[in-house]
């Protein structure tokens, strides 16, 4: 399975912890690795799995930064990233 574009911020590891204990329970979301088992759709696709029907995402929030012609960054804003957990996914059969 891919690894997944996590950036390592405990805050939004904690926003999605916690989507996660609400809608699978308190196992999943002990379970819960930001790194392998939790990523976007097209992150699903690109290791063999589709989102299953009617699942709903998992909101999390990323900031994209803004870079002049020198690489420095003049600006950042948020960016809502929908994330789906390995329990609303199954494997592309072959």
């Amino acid at each position: 399975m891919p690894t997944t574009n996590y950036r390592g911020s405990a805050i939004t590891k904690k926003m999605v912890t916690e989507q996660i204990a609400l809608r699978f329970g308190q196992e999943a979301a002990q379970n819960y690795n930001p790194y392998v088992n939790c990523m976007p759709y097209k992150k699903w696709l690109a290791a063999g799995y589709r989102v299953r029907r009617g699942e709903k995402a998992l909101k999390s929030i990323t900031y994209v930064e803004v870079k002049n012609e020198s690489g420095e960054v003049i600006k950042k804003y948020p960016k809502t990233v929908n994330l789906f957990y390995e329990k609303q996914v199954e494997e592309i059969a072959s």
